[in-house]
């Protein structure tokens, strides 16, 4: 369903990756590795659709990502950024990150997502005044509620608890049950299931095939 080809980005004059493939199937998570400053995020925000590839391709059902609506709308990505509305309360961000996905939501849903993720009794309170690791909880509450086939998730668990932590880990393995797919960059291989992983490392100027 997800193929990339020849994938090459530079930065500056210093290729981070070249002449990259791999492939990403419904049911499987695709692990990236690799030292800080080696192409993580950049191959994340280029399979995303954010930046430019240099050179290759990359296809979702056949058809180059660019102007493809059909992947854009299954496609959710969590980066560094957590992507919430200071001046919207938690459920009216949930709703908003909803509508922007292509399907709503009622206030029961997220209110039903809030209390999951941990924020029962903070839904009114704006986002603003939200602790670090509660607007980080707030943000993953879109799994909950995510209809996209494709998750694509930039080190996710920035200023999560314990509990957290496994609340996402069983939701990415639910996801990938129901013939999902993920992205993931973590230096905890808790989060990672134990079947239908493909690993790929990048270095400074390596190129890797999966």
């Amino acid at each position: 369903m997800f193929e990339i080809s020849n994938l090459t980005c530079f930065r500056g004059d210093r290729a981070l990756f070249s002449q990259l493939d791999f492939t990403l199937n419904q049911g499987e998570l695709l692990h990236l590795k690799g030292h800080n400053g080696s192409g993580k995020t950049t191959l994340i925000r280029t399979l995303c659709g954010l930046l430019e590839a240099a050179e290759g391709t990359i296809l979702w059902h056949d058809n180059p990502i660019q102007n493809n609506s059909d992947y854009f709308q299954n496609l959710l990505y969590l980066g560094h950024k957590n992507a919430i509305k200071d001046d919207l309360d938690c459920v009216e961000n949930l709703q908003f990150n909803c509508a922007l996905s292509g399907h709503s939501i009622n206030e029961k849903k997220a209110l039903q997502a809030l209390k999951k993720i941990g924020l029962k009794g903070h839904e009114s309170l704006f986002a603003k005044v939200l602790s670090q690791g509660q607007q980080r909880r707030l943000a993953l509450a879109r799994l909950l509620l995510s209809k996209q086939k494709l998750w694509v998730l930039d080190e996710p668990l920035t200023a999560l608890d314990k509990a957290a932590i496994a609340l996402l880990e069983a939701t990415i393995s639910q996801h990938l049950k129901q013939q999902g797919m993920v992205i993931l960059t973590t230096h905890q291989d808790t989060l990672i299931p134990q079947q239908n992983i493909k690993t790929l490392e990048l270095g400074w100027k390596e190129a890797g095939n999966v």
